[in-house]
Formats: C-alpha cells, sequence, structure tokens
C-alpha cells in the first residue's frame, strides 16, 4: 500500500488526507501542536470558545466537492448558518450592511451612495465572467511557463487585469471612496493593500457577494474537526503532539521524516502542508532547495500578520457577526501597515462577535469578543515585548468608541493576546506572515511554490503558501490539485 506522510494538520493536508485515504492510500498526519486545523482551529476558556484565525466562509461548495471526493456528504458533519447581513462595514460618518441577497445590496447601496446601484450590479455581472475564466487556472497546477500558452490560460489573461490594481478596477465602477473599500478590503484576506493587490482578486468580494459567507455552528474550527473526522474514517492515523524536524532526501527524493523524537517514519510521499517558509528554513537542508535557500526566501515578499485580542465579555454586544471599523485614514494606515512597517495610531479593526449567531461559544447572556489588527511582519522588527500592551490598549480604546461600549474594559472577564511574535513562535509561521507569502504578480501561478516540489521528488506542497494561494476556498483547491498529481503519479509508476 502507498504511504503518504503530512506534515500539518491544517485544512490544505487534511483535505489532501480525506481524498487519499479515500482512494485507498496509506496516510499519516504529523502534527506538532496538540489541537487539529493549524490557522483553522480553535481554544476554550472560560466556557468561552474562540477561532484562531479565518472566521469568514464562503464558497462551502467547494469544501462540499472535497467531501464528494471522499465518499461523504458535507451536510452530515456540519451545520452552516448563512449570515444576513454578511457583515456590517464602519466608518466614520457611514455603515454599510453588506447583502448576498443581490436585490437587499442593491437597495443599500442606492440609499447610501445614490445612482450607485446600477454600478455594483455591472461589477457582479462582470465579475461572474472573470471568474468563470479563471477558475480553470486556478483549479489546475502550473508547473511549467507553458501553461501560459494553453487555451484557458490565454482566455484568462485579460481578465488578470495585469497592470491594474484592485483598487483601480473597483475604480470603473464606483467613485465613492467608502464604496470602494467596501469591496477592496477583502485583499486583507491575502494580506495586501488594496492598491498593490493584483486586479484580479475583484473575484473576492464577489464570491462573497455571490455566494454568501457562513457561520459553522461551533465555529471555523467545525470545518477542520469535520475533515479530520471523514479522514479517520478512511483509516488516516492523526498524530498530534508530533513535531517533525527533518525531512529526508536520497538522490533528490523525499524518502521519509524524521520526529522531534528521534523516531525515522518513511513514505513514498510527503505532503507539506506546515507553513511553507518556516518549513523550507527548517525542515529541509540547505543545498537540497535551489529556488528557496534561506537567503532567498528573505527577499520573497510577505504577507501582513495580525494582533490578536481574543475577549469572553459579560453581557450581550451590540455588534453583527462580523463587523469592519476603518480606518479614518485608511490609505495611510494600509502604507504604515505594507510599506513603512509601522505600528498606525488610527488602526482599522475587525471585529468577530459569533456568539451572536451561535449561543454555544459563550456562558449564557455573554459575548465571546475575537479582535484583529491587521499590523505589519516581523520583518519590521517591531518589538512586541515591548509594544504588546501600549498597542492593546489602543485597539480596545477604539473598539469601545467605534462601537459604542463605554465600559467594555469593566466587562472582560477573560483576556488572551496573540502577536506577530506569537505567530512565528508559537505558531511556527515565517516572520509571522499570518497569510503566508504575498499575492503580488510575481508570486502567482507558476511564479508560486508548485504543489509538485520541483527540486524534490516525492514533495508535494499543500496550504496557502502554494498554488493558488490563501484563503479556505483556496488552500482546499491547492489540496485537490496536488491529491489529484499524486494519485497520477501513481498511475504512470504502475503503467511503467
Amino acid at each position: 500500500m502507498t504511504q503518504v506522510a503530512v506534515i500539518g494538520a491544517g485544512p490544505g493536508g487534511l483535505a489532501a488526507a480525506m481524498i487519499l485515504s479515500s482512494q485507498g492510500y496509506k496516510v499519516s498526519i504529523y502534527e506538532k501542536q496538540s489541537y487539529i486545523g493549524g490557522r483553522t482551529s480553535s481554544f476554550s476558556e472560560n466556557g468561552y470558545t474562540f477561532d484562531l484565525g479565518p472566521t469568514f466562509f464562503s464558497m462551502p461548495h467547494i469544501l462540499e466537492e472535497v467531501f464528494e471526493q471522499s465518499g461523504r456528504k458535507m451536510g452530515d458533519y456540519l451545520d452552516l448558518i448563512r449570515l444576513d447581513p454578511m457583515y456590517t462595514l464602519k466608518f466614520k460618518d457611514l455603515e454599510i450592511n453588506a447583502s448576498s441577497d443581490e436585490v437587499t445590496m442593491f437597495n443599500e447601496i442606492e440609499r447610501h451612495f445614490p445612482g450607485s446601484g446600477p454600478e455594483y450590479k455591472k461589477f457582479m455581472k462582470d465579475t461572474r465572467k472573470k471568474l468563470a475564466v479563471l477558475s480553470p487556472i486556478l483549479q489546475q497546477e502550473h508547473a511549467s511557463l507553458f501553461d501560459y500558452i494553453r487555451l484557458r490560460s490565454l482566455k484568462a489573461l485579460p481578465e488578470l487585469e495585469i497592470g491594474k490594481s484592485l483598487y483601480d478596477v473597483l475604480s470603473k465602477y464606483f467613485s465613492d471612496e467608502r464604496l470602494k473599500l467596501s469591496f477592496t478590503f477583502q485583499s486583507k484576506y491575502l494580506g495586501m493593500s488594496p492598491w498593490d493587490c493584483p486586479g484580479a482578486f475583484s473575484i473576492l468580494s464577489f464570491m462573497e457577494h455571490e455566494y454568501g459567507v457562513y457561520h459553522p455552528r461551533g465555529g471555523m474550527n467545525q470545518i477542520t474537526k469535520a475533515m479530520a473526522k471523514v479522514a479517520e474514517e478512511h483509516n488516516t492515523s492523526i498524530h498530534l503532539n508530533t513535531g517533525v524536524s527533518k525531512i529526508h532526501i536520497e538522490n533528490g527524493k523525499a524518502s521519509g521524516l524524521r520526529l522531534d523524537s528521534g523516531e525515522e517514519i518513511e513514505a513514498d510521499h510527503i505532503i507539506m502542508n506546515s507553513d511553507f517558509a518556516h518549513s523550507m528554513q527548517h525542515l529541509i537542508d540547505d543545498d537540497h532547495r535551489k529556488k528557496y535557500k534561506d537567503e532567498k526566501l528573505s527577499q520573497k515578499k510577505y504577507s501582513c500578520s495580525t494582533f490578536m485580542i481574543y475577549a469572553g465579555v459579560k453581557g450581550k454586544i451590540n455588534l453583527d457577526h462580523h463587523t469592519v471599523f476603518f480606518a479614518d485614514d485608511y490609505k495611510k494606515n494600509v502604507e504604515e501597515i505594507m510599506k513603512l512597517g509601522h505600528l498606525s495610531t488610527d488602526p482599522s479593526i475587525y471585529v468577530h462577535n459569533a456568539s451572536v449567531t451561535d449561543d454555544s461559544l459563550a456562558p449564557e447572556n455573554n459575548s465571546a469578543l475575537y479582535i484583529l489588527a491587521p499590523v505589519p511582519n516581523n520583518m519590521s522588527g517591531i518589538d512586541w515585548e515591548n509594544k504588546q500592551i501600549e498597542f492593546r490598549n489602543l485597539v480596545m480604546k477604539l473598539v469601545a468608541e467605534k462601537a459604542g461600549i463605554p465600559d467594555l474594559e469593566e466587562r472582560i472577564e477573560f483576556e488572551r493576546i496573540l502577536t506577530p511574535k506569537g505567530w512565528e513562535i508559537d505558531k511556527f509561521i515565517y516572520e509571522g506572515a499570518t497569510f503566508s507569502l504575498a499575492h503580488n504578480l510575481g508570486q502567482m501561478m507558476y511564479f508560486r511554490p508548485h504543489n509538485q516540489f520541483d527540486d524534490i521528488k516525492g514533495l508535494w506542497l499543500t496550504g496557502g503558501g502554494t498554488h493558488p494561494g490563501s484563503g479556505l476556498p483556496t488552500i482546499f483547491e491547492s489540496a485537490r490539485i496536488t491529491a489529484k498529481l499524486i494519485h497520477k503519479a501513481g498511475k504512470r509508476k504502475v503503467t511503467s
């Protein structure tokens, strides 16, 4: 039986394990942490449950297809709640309730920006066509530059809108800055600025408006727990508290793993689902990675990081499930994060108030607040040991003011903070870049690490650091690509 070893029990590794184990492969997952899910995990304290990382879930049909490929129905494992409004966007003088119902959203835009409703419909129509053309190239591997002369790629090239930023693309439709930002803030999922993010990623806001935003009852962590359950039903073995210290390479081929315990594991295929740059640096000797030696890794472009506050609060909080508070000068805030490497005095802040939808996440009549402020990654050199309390106090002050909760501080009965340094040291993420490699044109498709690793046979990649990129839907696609490539490699071996 073909042995597949997966490094990391995050969503990409779990999706690949589900598919391959259902096809008869013997799959083993090795996870350094004591829990399933990687960044898509949770922790509980004092009756509160908090998702660690991702909180937005869109395009559930992609995950449903992963379950179907594994011989299962997603609905048997997950209870998805469709959110309406999807999220609330708060500017200094305006509040937009975003809906995935086109009529409702049209009316909301007309209410705030008279005359812009038809442009919203035009954006949806145009981007629907764009996604239809781009989807095939996002669902296929890009191991060769010759992929760009294939018909599907030639058709997609105009839709990539090379030379245009996401902000430029939205400016074709909307004139009001606040309305543009309402359709460009999703670039934060890629850890990028809308002024630098490639125009092709207008599909991000479109996908939310087209397919809706969902909350799995129990939190986003239920997704990875459900995936792990399916994988185990197909005899995948999941080893928690079992870190990998080295990938063994013999004659240019990955042959096995050395665990932190010193145990040696043999495998026919190895799937690296752990953070890409961190794993390159720590798991593979320098002379086995021509493209990704340490000095080359440091020259890559990486996403921003996130400053996290998880707060258990007495009483109910009058905020929607998802709320984004925009900085008064959003562009300045973004430049401070992406270009200057400074901590902003007026950061944009996202608040996840999931217990307003799901009462299982907090004690009765209380609230579990997840508060996120995008900040520079650790290449900035920010001293978080000395800056943590000051920045935390600023963020909480702004949330209290902008959300109209003057007594917020007095109501907090549990709190945990995760800084960019924590992401790097405790969660093993290179430079604390929460969204992995940036998604500029020089790091997309063929120019992003390939699902079949170039320099080492038998080593495969999945997750946000490989093609097609970060964000749960694309991570699931990366897993499907990788599983398909492994299966094809096995067939070639049999026929030869």
